[in-house]
């Protein structure tokens, strides 16, 4: 399996480039193609899987499709995802409040959040603080 491996260590390699970005498989096979490194749709889509299943890559599920994003933490259980509702930016979250909040819903309401699979959506400093300003005038 030493071509997968290569395969999935080039997939991944595209992401961490880009940590801040969501990427479609589309968006990923291009870009591997550009860089020399053709792999097929198929098989972009597969190394995706595995990495999701490994931790290291991030799935996004939208109403048209997947986004993938590196994983800055590695596999941390608790990796939330906050993305800015006006820039589209995406910050992964690793924090212990959440994991008490996952803890309390579980314990409390008998209900099992996926930190991995859940998207916080809000405002960023930036976008917060320019709405904040236009609001102001």
């Amino acid at each position: 399996m030493p071509y997968n491996t290569r395969q999935r260590q080039a997939v991944l390699r595209c992401l961490e480039r880009r940590p801040e970005e969501a990427l479609t498989a589309c968006e990923i096979a291009a870009a591997l193609r550009r860089d020399q490194c053709p792999v097929g749709l198929a098989t972009v889509y597969r190394q995706l899987e595995r990495l999701e299943q490994a931790g290291q890559v991030h799935r996004v599920d939208t109403g048209e499709g997947a986004l993938y994003q590196f994983c800055l933490h590695g596999g941390a259980r608790t990796c939330f995802l906050l993305r800015c509702e006006t820039c589209g930016r995406m910050v992964h979250l690793d924090c212990s409040h959440l994991e008490e909040l996952c803890r309390h819903l579980k314990s409390d309401h008998r209900f099992h959040v996926d930190p991995r699979r859940t998207i916080l959506t809000g405002l960023c400093d930036t976008c917060g603080g320019e709405e904040a300003t236009h609001g102001a005038t």
